[in-house]
């Protein structure tokens, strides 16, 4: 007689972060788990992370908790963490969060990914969640969930290129959901493949004002918060409303270059590379979480003629702390207009906007007098002629 548990599929939940459940879902049902994708981070889930977690511990860990508490009420049987070396306290997550979860007195299994060990790691990770032990089916899981994150952030980089432009509010919005619909339901490379051009399809039936005038800003600070919508409040879909086209800093696919993905296989600087090579003037070595990439974001932006950089990190990070004291020193050699925006669960979203929005109106009037400044410059050097 055959044990029903013996073939039941394992449960297995993860903290949501942007759109990086689509990747871990594919990953999961090609070993043959059952991916628990709890709701999409909420109030609900603040409030239950804020209540069980320590007062001055940072917004991600509260918000990744509550993810947890959720998915375990909702039946999942594993819940998965990724962890970290390193002064950022995302290295100590893991065993707080094992430890809150059993003082609340539940049982699910925890699991971690050590994300410094590139594709070993990850395998390690997907052996231990299956309990079985198949190289190329975890060598193909690995490799699907790869593409689809490069994937996704292709889709969020058409999303604010067409959220900027659109003549009818929400049009983009609408055309991305479809855009999630059909990532989601190929797990193949042909399928991927597939997937890319119906994905460029449906964003081009946007339809958008070619003429509406643009502004363009780099969004960096504290990756999670970046990538995370419900942690920055919607940054990008109000900046887009605004006629702001942005672009992150840091992604999930820039930190896979990096970290996960062999030398061999990366094509040109990858963003730590560039961090490195931008930062040293005014950071000599890395401080932890994302501090140097976002000293080198600043002088990025500045090279290549960006409108502004917004800067969100989250309250008490003293990583972002650190490189937002450095931005005033970067001033006599960076001519960019900086916006640092610091969240906890207390921040309020009237005050948030405000601020935003006179942001918006600086760097406008800001590249309307340059324009006006070129335009002189140049009938004064015609008439020279």
């Amino acid at each position: 007689m055959t044990n029903k548990n013996s073939t039941k599929k394992r449960k297995i939940s993860f903290p949501h972060m942007g759109t990086i459940s689509y990747a871990w879902s594919a990953a999961l049902r090609i070993i043959g788990c059952e991916p628990y994708v709890e709701p999409y981070t909420s109030k609900k889930a603040l409030s239950l992370g804020t209540k069980h977690a320590p007062e001055a511990i940072c917004l991600p860990y509260k918000l990744i908790l509550g993810n947890f508490i959720e998915a375990i009420e909702g039946g999942t049987d594993y819940v998965a963490m990724i962890t970290s070396p390193g002064c950022c306290r995302l290295g100590e997550y893991g065993k707080c969060i094992a430890n809150a979860l059993a003082d609340l007195g539940y049982e699910a299994n925890y699991l971690e990914l050590q994300l410094y060990d590139g594709i070993k790691g990850m395998y390690n990770f997907l052996k231990e969640a299956s309990g079985k032990n198949a190289p190329f089916l975890f060598l193909r899981a690995i490799f699907i969930a790869i593409l689809k994150v490069f994937l996704l952030d292709n889709l969020e980089t058409k999303l604010s290129y067409y959220r900027a432009r659109e003549t009818k509010a929400g049009d983009a919005e609408k055309h991305y959901k479809n855009s999630l619909k059909i990532i989601d339901s190929y797990d193949t490379i042909l399928g991927l493949k597939k997937a890319s051009k119906l994905v460029n399809n449906e964003m081009q039936k946007v339809e958008i004002n070619p003429k509406k005038e643009i502004l363009h800003v780099d969004i960096t600070g504290e990756i999670y918060l970046v990538n995370d919508e419900f942690s920055n409040q919607n940054i990008e879909k109000e900046l887009g409303r605004m006629g702001v086209q942005v672009r992150r800093s840091l992604t999930v696919s820039s930190f896979l270059k990096d970290a996960i993905i062999p030398k061999i296989f990366r094509k040109g600087e990858t963003h730590l590379q560039r961090a490195n090579r931008l930062a040293k003037p005014y950071l000599m070595r890395d401080i932890g979480g994302d501090a140097l990439e976002c000293v080198s974001d600043v002088a990025y932006a500045n090279e290549r003629g960006i409108d502004g950089i917004i800067h969100i990190s989250p309250f008490t990070c003293m990583p972002e702390i650190m490189s937002q004291n450095i931005f005033p020193a970067m001033r006599e050699d960076c001519d960019i207009p900086i916006l640092p925006l610091i969240m906890d669960e207390q921040t309020g979203r009237a005050g948030y906007i405000t601020r935003i929005e006179a942001f918006v109106d600086l760097m406008r009037r800001r590249k309307r007098k340059k324009v006006v400044e070129n335009r002189k410059s140049t009938q004064k050097e015609t008439a020279q002629i």
